[in-house]
């Protein structure tokens, strides 16, 4: 009852990557704007194509959208490099990559793939697989690859741009207090009645 389509089924696996990237994994956008189809009749409720776009206080801005390739691309100054699963696939409905030898991992120049990172540079964390990370750090009380605040605000990230997809217009985000700014209509969107007996009492 809580679907809302591609933008928070897979969006949340880019957006927790991208925000990575960002440097901004417990926070989110302070602006969002966006615009989709919707069917008005048939099986499905859900958005068809869409291009949503958030802007950062940092100044970056995410631009997510099913009519690009899947994966995440990132453009600086000094060029590009574009991150994909490869040919690897998690179950039958991942969306399929274009070509049968796809690389995980193009650049715009080469050397920004094989370039060494320093141990002064920014290091990411290490694990070498998610599920294991997580029982290791139940074991040794670190904080896992994945923890629960940064899994909310890659999903809450996705549910506000679906609501600008709802809304066909630009709306401003606190992502201190998680609610969007003078906008009733907007908050009025972040939740849904419930169907019994699945309540989740205490949401506003």
């Amino acid at each position: 009852q809580f679907g809302a389509g591609m933008i928070t089924g897979w969006g949340a696996h880019h957006v927790d990557c991208a925000h990575w990237a960002m440097d901004t994994e417990y926070t989110g956008p302070v602006q969002v704007s966006g615009r989709a189809d919707f069917p008005k009749k048939g099986l499905w409720n859900v958005h068809g194509l869409f291009q949503t776009e958030g802007i950062y206080a940092n100044g970056v801005k995410m631009v997510i959208s099913n009519e690009l390739p899947n994966g995440i691309k990132f453009e600086g100054s000094e060029g590009w490099i574009f991150v994909t699963r490869g040919n690897y696939k998690a179950s039958a409905n991942e969306p399929a990559v274009n070509t049968a030898n796809a690389k995980a991992l193009t650049a715009s120049n080469d050397k920004i793939i094989n370039s060494v990172i320093g141990e002064n540079e920014i290091n990411l964390y290490r694990s070498t697989e998610q599920h294991g990370n997580w029982l290791d750090c139940m074991r040794t009380r670190q904080q896992p690859i994945s923890p629960v605040e940064v899994g909310h605000r890659s999903c809450s990230t996705c549910l506000i741009h679906h609501v600008v997809m709802k809304l066909k217009r630009k709306a401003n985000w606190d992502p201190m207090n998680e609610r969007f700014i003078n906008d009733d209509e907007a908050n009025a969107m972040l939740n849904r009645p419930h169907r019994w007996p699945y309540e989740v009492k205490g949401l506003v």
